[in-house]
């Protein structure tokens, strides 16, 4: 049962919260898949029964939608936006946009976007549907946030990233794999037993952004007191030192003890501690697939931790003293890694641990399977590694679905001569003629 007051109309937030719903119910992979319409029908019917809402405080808003040139501040959609995503996904990256803008307009103190579908899954280039994601909507929204709030003082805007899906942000990770200025940290179950295999300890980041990226794998059966340890030995000691301007939560619920898709062991209470103690700007929610026993308790915990109101009544109708038990050999192998993770994060290595130089770029190779479209992606990623700016990118890819095509990457921030070589690789592209298609990404928003 959950009782949070018989009578909501005299608690007052102590933190403003703005709650962004967009629940989707027109779109889903699938009647029976585990993304699907009912992911938040029952949220929506527990936050109205617990009278969320009538809380002074907090606010519920609709989401504006995104707009597909939004989307291409992020993305290579290829072949296009429209054929890569819906209107639906418009408004679910569109959400994220809403909540950045609430925060950011000192309009709220906090903001969640309750909204699906969701998006870590999404990388750079995007085909498909992979991992239940077609758009990364905490990338769009980062991306809109440095287009329209820019420091006073023209510094590059900092933002830390903290994703606690269960399954890795390959996604997240990937479009920020070489973003010095954006700090990517997941807390996912260990790759080595769970989708999508990958988020292992040596993924620090690219050649321009060693140390940026920072994957904490946990092992099964970890439960609320194992992440709040991540939390506070880990996690919160690389903030203090990153110092970033705002903090984002990508806010899956998938590592519930009830969820059917993984193996680990939070409570909806874990979940509000969780959130209570990293204290998040904006949280964006991912996976979670407990649709009854999990997700209308679990984002009712959120949306008061954010608010900084007790949570000490909720509880899952399933929940048991030993649902949430660790392990004394788990704990211990969590306070290892977490001091394995923070030596690595104040000593990262000189280069990354995928890929090799190749004349002045440091080049992978990277095979993707987009597991919800059955496509397979080959790619050639190539990062210009250069002094004055985080470096160019340029990705040559083809997929089952599209022929080869060149997408370049002119980064924020970029020098003037990685800025006239990439231009000078477009006009290349196009003139050759074995590109079906030729994108550039400017990240300043002021090129093609």
């Amino acid at each position: 049962m959950v009782c949070t007051a018989t009578d909501t109309t005299f608690i007052e937030a102590r933190r403003r919260l703005g709650v962004v719903f967009f629940p989707a119910f027109d779109w889903a992979i699938s009647k029976t898949h585990p993304e699907r319409e009912e992911r938040l029908l029952y949220t929506r019917d527990q936050l109205m029964e617990e009278g969320l809402f009538d809380i002074d405080g907090i606010t519920e808003y609709p989401p504006v939608f995104a707009k597909p040139e939004e989307l291409e501040r992020v993305h290579f959609c290829l072949p296009s936006v429209a054929r890569v995503s819906t209107e639906s996904h418009l408004a679910s990256a569109g959400g994220a946009i809403t909540a950045a803008r609430l925060v950011m307009e000192g309009r709220e103190e906090s903001a969640f976007a309750l909204v699906r579908p969701p998006g870590h899954h999404a990388m750079r280039v995007v085909h498909g549907n992979r991992g239940f994601c077609n758009i990364n909507n905490e990338a769009v929204m980062i991306e809109y946030i440095r287009d329209h709030y820019p420091r006073p003082d023209g510094r590059p805007l900092r933002i830390a990233v903290v994703d606690t899906d269960v399954h890795h942000g390959d996604g997240s990770q990937d479009v920020f794999w070489n973003d010095p200025y954006t700090l990517f940290i997941s807390l996912h179950q260990d790759g080595r037993t769970l989708y999508p295999g990958s988020g292992f300890l040596s993924e620090c980041g690219g050649p321009g952004a060693l140390g940026r990226t920072i994957n904490i794998p946990l092992p099964p059966e970890t439960s609320d007191a194992g992440y709040l340890y991540c939390i506070t030995h880990a996690v919160l000691p690389i903030l203090e030192d990153f110092a970033p301007d705002l903090v984002i939560n990508s806010a899956g619920q998938d590592n519930h003890f009830t969820d059917p898709l993984a193996n680990m062991r939070l409570s909806a209470r874990g979940y509000a501690e969780l959130n209570r103690t990293l204290r998040p700007d904006i949280a964006v929610l991912e996976g979670g697939y407990s649709i009854r026993g999990a997700l209308p308790y679990v984002n009712l915990a959120i949306c008061l931790a954010l608010a900084d109101l007790p949570t000490d009544d909720i509880q899952e109708p399933q929940w048991r003293r030993d649902s949430t038990a660790q392990s004394s050999k788990v704990s211990a192998y969590i306070a290892r890694l977490c001091d394995e993770v923070l030596d690595l994060y104040h000593s990262p290595p000189d280069h990354p641990s995928e890929g090799r130089e190749e004349h002045g770029f440091w080049v992978r190779q990277k095979h993707i399977f987009y597991d919800t479209d059955m496509l397979r992606e080959g790619q050639k990623e190539s990062f210009r590694l250069c002094n004055a700016c985080p470096g160019l990118g340029r990705i040559e890819t083809a997929s089952d679905r599209v022929g080869l095509s060149l997408c370049i990457l002119i980064p924020r921030h970029a020098c003037p001569s990685c800025r006239e070589e990439g231009l000078r690789m477009v006009e290349e592209g196009k003139k050759s003629g074995k590109y079906a298609f030729v994108r550039c990404l400017v990240g300043d928003g002021t090129g093609l």
